[in-house]
């Protein structure tokens, strides 16, 4: 990130400054389970009305527990995205499975529904759906297909804790979800994650897997208890995040050779990263160049899979949208959203100078 907004995330307030004096003189922080997970974990029960919640060191090894969760084993194929996280082609690798890739719709950067469809196979266990880049997977429809075809939905909600979908949360829709408390997300402890579910079984067969004389995979208590503050006022970092991204996609959206996202009626973003597409992968590059000497913390977006060869993973639809996206993307980083509305206002001006200079 760049220095000019570094002061902004992670977040430093007293609320988290006593949490973490609270563990340290009652002497949790050095217990696997004690009163901050006990406390995090309700609080994510009632966020998202699930029934279980098991607390993880990654939002990585979340993928891979939920795959596992589900009863994805070797030889079974699970669909994802060609333009997703990279961790998710690998925690399905990890377990054996293979995977099969489908096609982002341009407009939210997540997986396509009809992509999703026509990659379908007798095969077919599993479906991971990310919601990338203040972008949302059409997860309703997505869940609908799943159901008919007897797939098996992982939300990824890593980038977007939060966003709704009409009065539902995303990542109530599927089978299993998973968070990321990674260093730069939303809600931020250096590291972590949590898997999300209301099926039993699924809870169990996690349990299993990680309890090897210990909970291998633990969240501590200290990072419980960065998290429990943050989760309390996630709604209203989240509402600043969102009111302040849709100014600057609305200030860029006419300038010629760049698209931004788009939403269905219902549908509440959050925001993690802003992303736009540009013409080229030439033009990308000498934009980042331009933005590196403003301080503008833009970056390249994910590099995707759509060019993995086809023994790492099947490729039975046209991922036109995802090598698109992984050739353009340009991502906006979120502490910006947090910045005084003058400096906010810098920003913009300068995204529109700088779209404008590779139009």
């Amino acid at each position: 990130m760049s220095d000019r907004f570094s002061h902004l995330w992670p977040p430093q307030n007293e609320r988290i400054s006593a949490a973490l004096e609270s563990v340290y003189c009652d002497g949790d922080w050095g217990r696997y389970h004690g009163a901050q997970t006990t406390m995090l974990e309700g609080k994510l029960f009632e966020y998202f009305d699930c029934s279980y919640v098991h607390l993880v060191c990654s939002g990585t090894i979340g993928i891979e527990l939920a795959l596992r969760g589900l009863g994805v084993q070797s030889g079974d194929e699970v669909v994802l995205a060609a333009y997703d996280f990279p961790g998710n082609f690998r925690c399905i690798e990890a377990i054996g499975a293979r995977p099969v890739l489908a096609d982002i719709a341009s407009s939210s950067w997540s997986l396509c529904p009809e992509s999703f469809e026509a990659a379908i196979s007798p095969s077919t266990k599993a479906v991971v759906v990310s919601s990338l880049h203040g972008g949302l997977a059409n997860i309703a429809k997505i869940s609908a297909i799943a159901k008919h075809h007897g797939i098996l939905v992982v939300e990824d909600i890593c980038q977007v804790p939060g966003a709704v979908v009409n009065t539902d949360r995303v990542g109530t829709f599927g089978d299993v979800a998973v968070l990321s408390f990674g260093g730069s997300k939303l809600l931020s402890a250096g590291r972590g994650g949590a898997v999300l579910t209301n099926a039993e079984s699924v809870w169990q067969r996690i349990n299993v897997f990680k309890e090897r004389g210990n909970d291998t995979f633990a969240l501590s208590q200290l990072q419980a208890a960065v998290l429990n503050p943050q989760l309390d006022s996630l709604d209203d970092d989240n509402a600043l995040r969102t009111r302040n991204a849709l100014k600057l996609i609305d200030r860029t959206a006419l300038v010629d050779g760049v698209s931004g996202l788009s939403y269905a009626e219902g549908e509440t973003p959050v925001f993690y990263k802003v992303a736009w597409l540009l013409k080229s992968c030439q033009q990308r590059a000498m934009l980042l160049a331009e933005a590196r000497q403003l301080g503008l913390p833009l970056f390249e977006g994910f590099k995707g899979f759509a060019k993995r060869s086809e023994r790492r993973c099947g490729k039975p639809v046209s991922l036109r949208n995802s090598e698109c996206a992984s050739d353009t993307t340009v991502l906006l980083h979120h502490p910006v959203l947090l910045a005084e509305d003058s400096v906010l206002e810098e920003v913009g001006a300068q995204l529109v100078q700088l779209f404008d200079q590779m139009g």
